[in-house]
């Protein structure tokens, strides 16, 4: 099986440290790429037949998609401002490029499309804040590209800041059945990223019981600062230890553009406990 933990390796001639694939992660749909870019360092792709969201997880940088200049943008310098991003949505044939005018970590989100859409600029402005959870499954959401932004075709993007202490993704749900409207088909990776950068955090990628008692599919993965993780399938919480803060960039794909998931039933309570509180 593919491995679920994917670490950065040092950067290439463009900055590359994280290049996820759907041939790499075994898959059909999701590719998530992370560049740390120099001062002065530009990095040049041509999106073919996927389209992409760039996203400007820190520093800032020029962008320009198909031609046209969006100028330099970025404003946060670590993700843990909660500022929200900047990004940059290219449709699938277009070229992109992204020049750094500080350090820069940038990510690519990307899935297969037909180029239906124009490139699109997201600036923070455009970007909710939602805060799910109550106690210490808090947590605080920026939607950067979600499904009511109806201008792409597969990508479904987002960032996600839990507290120290704190769950995320929880209670466990998963989507990974094509059955609309009550689940749909979503891979989904996990750019995960700690305060103080030596923490760690705990990701429970998690199937149902079979009828013998067993599950298919059962790792933990403890994440260090910088790495992803991948959901094939299956419920996947994430817990923040005590002292550490974590931030997480969310892409999913699919076969239709919706996030429709279902919860573990075993743990379904604490949804039913907390809408009736």
């Amino acid at each position: 099986m593919t491995s679920l933990h994917v670490r950065p390796r040092p950067a290439d001639a463009d900055g590359c440290v994280i290049d996820i694939t759907p041939e790499s992660a075994g898959w059909s749909y999701v590719g998530f790429s992370v560049f740390h870019l120099e001062p002065g360092q530009t990095v040049t792709r041509r999106a073919e037949n996927r389209e992409v969201l760039l996203v400007l997880v820190e520093g800032s940088a020029k962008l320009a998609a198909a031609g046209r200049d969006y100028g330099e943008l970025g404003d946060r310098t670590s993700v843990f401002q909660r500022l929200k991003p900047f990004a940059l949505y290219v449709g699938a044939g277009m070229d992109w490029s992204a020049e750094a005018a500080t350090r820069v970590t940038l990510a690519a989100c990307s899935a297969p499309a037909e180029g239906t859409y124009e490139p699109r600029l997201i600036i923070p402005d455009d970007i909710g804040l939602d805060v799910r959870g109550k106690d210490t499954n808090e947590r605080t959401i920026h939607p950067i590209m979600m499904e009511d932004q109806d201008w792409a075709e597969r990508l479904l993007v987002t960032e996600v800041f839990t507290p120290a202490g704190h769950w995320s993704s929880y209670p466990p749900h998963r989507h990974d059945e094509d059955d609309f409207p009550n689940q749909t088909y979503l891979e989904e990776t996990y750019y995960h990223r700690l305060d103080p950068p030596q923490g760690y955090a705990h990701h429970r990628i998690y199937t149902d019981r079979r009828d013998d008692g067993m599950r298919d599919l059962d790792q933990t993965v403890t994440v260090s600062d910088g790495d992803v993780t991948l959901v094939p399938r299956g419920y996947h919480p994430v817990g923040a230890p005590y002292g550490y803060d974590l931030y997480y960039l969310n892409v999913m794909a699919g076969p239709l553009r919706k996030w429709r998931f279902r919860n573990d039933p075993d743990h379904d309570w604490i949804v039913q406990r907390d809408s009736a509180a």
